[in-house]
């Protein structure tokens, strides 16, 4: 096994960012909008709008890119640290 890309090796390994804010102000829609449009709690979108989110709930992930029209790729980014 190559120790070089362990996590255990590496202090930073960089981070994963929800980017839901851009997209949605730039569609021009309200985090109440989306929340009563993808039936989820609207707590939930404000977490997923400020980048606070923990851990990734699938279905609300789906829920959101079918209201908004998009793919996962357009929320969720992968930010490198090295």
């Amino acid at each position: 096994m190559n120790d070089s890309k362990s996590v255990i090796t590496i202090k930073e390994y960089g981070s994963i960012d929800i980017c839901l804010k851009e997209l949605i102000d730039s569609k021009n829609i309200t985090r109440n909008y989306l929340a009563k449009a993808s039936n989820t709690r609207f707590e939930v979108i404000n977490k997923w709008y400020n980048n606070n989110v923990e851990k990734l709930d699938l279905d609300v992930l789906a829920r959101i890119c079918y209201v908004l029209e998009c793919s996962p790729e357009d929320i969720i980014r992968y930010r490198n640290n090295y």
